[in-house]
């Protein structure tokens, strides 16, 4: 099992106020990873992988992908 969790942005479109965001993610408590689009519509972040009841992601790896994900686009 991998000792980090990890986010890479795959690729994004910024529309103005929304941004899409094809992410990997890799949720190291569950060695597995993923790879879905969020998105964000001003300064909410939208998506299922982002969702706190919705999520396959452990609550670690959920936690740390928002952060990331708030700071690399400034929102």
């Amino acid at each position: 099992m991998a000792a980090n969790h990890y986010v890479t942005v795959i690729d994004f479109v910024d529309q103005g106020s929304s941004i899409y965001i094809q992410v990997e993610v890799f949720d190291a408590k569950k060695d597995q990873h993923f790879r879905e689009e969020v998105r964000f519509l001003d300064d909410l972040l939208y998506g299922e992988l982002v969702h706190p009841s919705k999520s396959p992601l452990s609550e670690p790896c959920r936690l740390m992908m928002v952060e990331y994900l708030r700071k690399h686009f400034g929102r």
